[in-house]
């Protein structure tokens, strides 16, 4: 057993690799070196090669929570935080919109509803009709007459289709007329046919009939009437014009056969330029509440086929079965009015 000289306490320091005594002040490491490192291939008493002492920290070693320059962790806001909120573009009939955020424009845009597509279903609803939920967020409706080649080229009366859109230009339905070529070329826009309204699966929802009648105010008990059914089979109500020698009427009835609302043309239906509205008013006749509106399509639309543009607005809270009849009432005014016979004009001062 050895024992330390006399006045010195303790041991000396671990070699240093100087072999010089200690300075004042302890031990200090060399100028670059940061705490005890081994001898390359120093292995000490009992251990393995390759052995590295604690706290030990090779080359390129990031500790735990270590994050480099630039770095984002998921799910937290970039630098200078989001942009403004995006609010999405509602359909018309106010169907909730959908908020987002966007900081990078090429990454995230506003929603913006598909052009040319179709309208989504809005949720079920048990009171309405299959087939008409689609009117339960709408107040306006446009409708598009298909331009049919043969009907401008050669005059022979073809079959009607429509497509019938939202406010933003989605698709809500598709109409076809069903008759057959001999009323159709022979009676021309006095003809009964019969009207099938398509949603996006192709069923039918809406059914429209419209019998063989006349128009004029000579013939005053025999004019023009439209029945509604949806689903086919179940009338939801009729559209009856009213006699009048000046301006066209009609009466909006519900099933039962009350009059719900009613609709007043102008004198003239000639379209020159401009829109030819018909107003939809209040049971009483007092109030404006909509308007069914031929547009103008273009000088050559209108002057070489009878292929026509309308627009259709009503209340919001309507019910979904007059907002139908409504439809129904476009396509009667329509062929009324505005269908030619052999590409010929046959407008005429009031309802003469």
């Amino acid at each position: 057993m050895s024992y330390p000289p006399p006045g010195q306490q303790g041991y000396p320091p671990p070699y240093s690799g100087q072999g010089q005594p200690l300075p004042p002040g302890g031990y200090q490491p060399p100028p670059g070196q940061v705490g005890f490192q081994p001898h390359p291939g120093f292995v000490p008493p009992g251990g393995q090669p390759g052995y590295q002492p604690q706290g030990y920290q090779q080359p390129g070693y990031q500790p735990q929570g270590y994050q480099p320059q630039g770095y984002q962790p998921q799910g937290y806001p970039p630098p200078g935080g989001y942009g403004q909120p995006i609010a999405a573009q509602p359909t018309s009939g106010g169907t909730p919109a959908v908020t987002g955020y966007g900081y990078n424009s090429a990454i995230m845009t506003p929603y913006q509803p598909q052009q040319g597509g179709w309208m989504n279903m809005p949720q079920g609803n048990p009171n309405v009709p299959p087939g008409l939920e689609y009117l339960t967020t709408i107040d306006q409706l446009l409708v598009h007459q298909k331009v049919e080649l043969l009907e401008a080229f050669t005059g022979f009366e073809t079959q009607n289709k429509y497509t019938i859109k939202n406010s933003v230009g989605q698709k809500v339905y598709y109409a076809v007329e069903d008759s057959d070529c001999l009323t159709r070329n022979c009676c021309g826009p006095l003809r009964p046919f019969d009207m099938k309204i398509l949603d996006n699966y192709k069923n039918e929802v809406i059914h429209l009939n419209r019998p063989l009648a006349c128009d004029s105010c000579w013939f005053p008990c025999c004019l023009q009437n439209m029945e509604v059914s949806s689903p086919p089979g179940t009338v939801i109500g009729s559209i009856q014009q009213e006699w009048s020698i000046l301006t066209p009427q009609f009466n909006i009835k519900n099933a039962a056969g009350d009059v719900v609302l009613k609709i007043e043309g102008p004198i003239c239906t000639f379209s020159i330029c401009g829109d030819v509205e018909f107003k939809i008013l209040s049971k009483d006749g007092s109030s404006q509440v909509g308007k069914i509106s031929k547009q103008w399509a273009g000088l050559l639309r209108e002057a070489f086929t009878d292929a026509d543009y309308f627009g259709i607005t009503f209340p919001m809270d309507l019910d979904v079965k007059m907002k139908a009849v409504m439809m129904g009432a476009c396509f009667l005014i329509d062929v009324m009015f505005f269908e030619k016979q052999g590409n010929r004009e046959s407008d005429r001062p009031g309802m003469f």
